[in-house]
């Protein structure tokens, strides 16, 4: 008989649900363990335990941020405060642990077996699988659309094209290949959406499961290798389509390598007519509830309400590009140019949004947060995390009848950031921002910007700033 692709339940030596063996029967000890040990450790990490997730659920405000916590829920039993934690092989820990509370209960559970009612460990695998196959599909189609609509790795900025390979942060570099690729970024999303709704439907597990692993290892190695931090999620999805796909390969394995004759086995539990027709109404609005509304309410999140991870409110008009330091005075005295120079800054960066970025030999700290977006263009932090190289990012506002900019420290914003993330109550609470700077600004012609105003506790500067017309070899989008 030809091998057929099923969304077979049955473990190697199961017989077929509709013959009068049960999976009881022929089942040996081990493989009930085997599915009592994996339908807890499915529990564990499909169902949150945190109250805080439910908090933070019921807080939603919106429909698309109640679908987003449901879909990206990240189970964590334990954080550990190292770089192997963050970054490393301590990160999996909470897998541990799942696991042996996981054979724990599972042992629990065979102790007591005997004064249980018998249950049906085809029903109860089976089920274990659509809870695996759903959770899979909702997490990696939230996944897609993020590359889908490319804001998760935006096209770098100038200040981000202006930095010099060595001071990127090493997840930095890699987010910004894939960021300049945007075409690229969107296929690997439609990818991961077509790679979740695969899984929708028990014909094309096998496939779905296939597509997840590959597309989710690569993410996982390239995480390894670049300190991206999102190892131990993307794992959990290769993790899961592997636990789908061990039934399919070990039927190919017999087929393909031992010559042996393959009849798939299906499991599906009969249901009455009306109860029936309520599971296929609820698979069909899940389907369409985290495809087409869940995507249409991502595009109106990003471009219509502008929660992203670059700033939105325009900088000043026709003025991006990097900028050379023709002048710099500080107290009336002229700094002539050098590198080693503490407060002389060497150049100026201007972006499309309302940032400024002058670069100065002097250390800041770095930020090692991926840029979380914020409904707040002063939060989003993207642009300068994961680079160093001296570069102080300004978020300013505009008067343009008096001419001048109200800078405040983006730098700082990121420090908080780096040393804790505030709840929402607490953001909420935040004090608003004080200005760093106000600084009057002139613009002779199209090519030049002065800036003058207070600079530090007790100076005043004076900038007079030209614009590199050929800085980037990307001229199409720095024009």
């Amino acid at each position: 008989m030809p091998f057929m692709l099923s969304d077979s339940i049955s473990l190697p030596g199961y017989g077929k649900y509709n013959q009068a063996e049960t999976v009881q029967e022929q089942s040996t000890s081990l493989k009930k363990f085997g599915i009592r040990w994996l339908f807890l450790f499915t529990l564990i990490f499909v169902v949150p335990y945190e109250w805080e997730w439910y908090q933070r659920l019921m807080e939603s405000r919106s429909f698309f941020w109640y679908l987003s916590s449901i879909a990206g829920y990240r189970p964590n039993l334990i954080d550990i405060q190292s770089e192997s934690g963050r970054w490393g092989l301590a990160g999996y820990a909470s897998w541990g642990i799942a696991a042996l509370l996981s054979f724990s209960g599972a042992l629990i559970w065979t102790l007591i077996a005997r004064w249980l009612p018998k249950p049906n460990y085809s029903a109860i695998y089976y089920w274990t699988r659509v809870l695996i196959r759903y959770r899979i599909a909702l997490g990696i189609i939230a996944f897609g659309f993020l590359k889908v609509y490319p804001m998760q790795m935006p096209f770098p900025g100038i200040s981000n094209l202006s930095t010099d390979f060595g001071d990127y942060n090493t997840y930095k570099i890699y987010w910004q290949h894939i960021g300049i690729s945007t075409w690229y970024q969107i296929l690997l999303g439609w990818v991961e959406v077509l790679a979740g709704v695969l899984l929708f439907f028990r014909s094309t597990v096998f496939l779905g499961a296939l597509l997840n692993a590959g597309v989710l290892f690569n993410i996982a190695h390239a995480n390894f290798a670049y300190d991206g931090g999102v190892h131990v999620y993307s794992s959990f999805f290769v993790l899961f389509a592997l636990i789908l796909l061990i039934p399919y390969l070990i039927e190919l394995w017999k087929l393909y390598v031992l010559k042996q004759d393959v009849t798939p086995v299906e499991y599906v539990p009969e249901y009455k007519p009306l109860f029936r027709k309520f599971l296929l109404s609820a698979k069909i609005g899940i389907v369409l509830l985290f495809t087409i509304v869940y995507g249409a309410l991502r595009y109106q999140v990003h471009y219509k309400e502008g929660y992203l991870k670059e700033p939105i409110t325009p900088g000043l008009p026709n003025a991006k590009g990097l900028y050379n330091v023709t002048e710099f005075r500080l107290n009336d005295q002229v700094l002539p140019y050098d590198p080693q120079d503490s407060v002389r800054w060497q150049q100026v960066m201007l972006e499309n949004w309302s940032t400024l970025v002058y670069k100065v030999n002097k250390p800041f700290s770095i930020s090692l947060v991926n840029g979380t977006p914020n409904e707040k263009d002063i939060d989003r932090t993207y642009e300068l995390a994961g680079i160093g190289g001296g570069k102080r990012f300004l978020y300013y506002t505009i008067d343009s009848v008096h001419q001048t900019l109200t800078l405040y420290d983006k730098n700082k914003v990121s420090d908080r950031r780096n040393r804790g993330r505030a709840s929402a109550s607490t953001a909420k609470k935040k004090k608003q921002e004080t200005p760093l700077y106000i600084w009057k600004y002139e613009r002779p012609n199209a090519d030049r910007l002065i800036l003058s105003g207070p600079f530090g506790k007790k100076d005043s500067i004076y900038v007079v700033l030209d614009r590199s017309r050929d800085a980037f070899a990307l001229q199409s989008y720095t024009q």
